[in-house]
């Protein structure tokens, strides 16, 4: 797995430093209100289970699952709901939690699908922002870090279902998905 890792782009400390300060931010902003925390899975879990433990006020959680990626190092633009949330949002205030924000396609789909369902806010955080992919306007209410359009892999983050385990965010190198 050594061989495979390009780079370290975002160290597991710099991860933790900024998961602190979303969680400070959260918790001030929704001290008082009904806040559910959405999951996005597969890579969004570990992110997830570490920006909860940084919030101070009673939160409740669900997971989502959605496929744009299949296999591939590309999005192919299509959103597949694999499995839908259990919880009842209405007059709930939503915070979908996110592994990475590229094209924006899957989170504008999802907050969309949200917001037909009766919660007071629908808002996103992710741990790791790539603004040049951008195909579509999306707002994300809590951006954890930017980087540049390189292909990701570890914090939950995959290829072909590999490398969410390692504990930093790193690029791939090409050999292993250009074979």
């Amino acid at each position: 797995m050594q061989g495979d890792i390009e780079e370290i782009l975002v160290s597991r400390e710099v991860l933790n430093e900024r998961i602190r300060e979303l969680g400070k931010r959260i918790s001030q902003d929704y001290a008082g209100k009904d806040l559910v925390l959405v999951g996005v899975l597969k890579g969004g879990f570990v992110f997830l289970a570490d920006l909860m433990r940084e919030i101070t006020i009673p939160v409740d959680m669900d997971f989502i699952s959605v496929s744009s990626y299949g296999n591939s190092t590309k999005t192919s633009g299509i959103v597949r709901l694999i499995k839908d949330i259990d919880i009842n949002i209405a007059g709930k205030h939503v915070l979908i939690v996110e592994d990475l924000v590229d094209t924006g396609l899957t989170l504008k789909h999802l907050k969309e699908l949200f917001n037909t369902r009766g919660p007071l806010s629908v808002k996103i955080c992710t741990a790791l922002d790539k603004p040049s992919r951008r195909k579509v306007e999306i707002d994300i209410d809590y951006e954890g870090i930017e980087i540049p359009d390189k292909f990701v892999i570890g914090y939950g983050l995959d290829y072909a279902g590999k490398y969410r385990n390692l504990p930093d965010v790193c690029t791939l190198s090409p050999k292993v998905y250009m074979d």
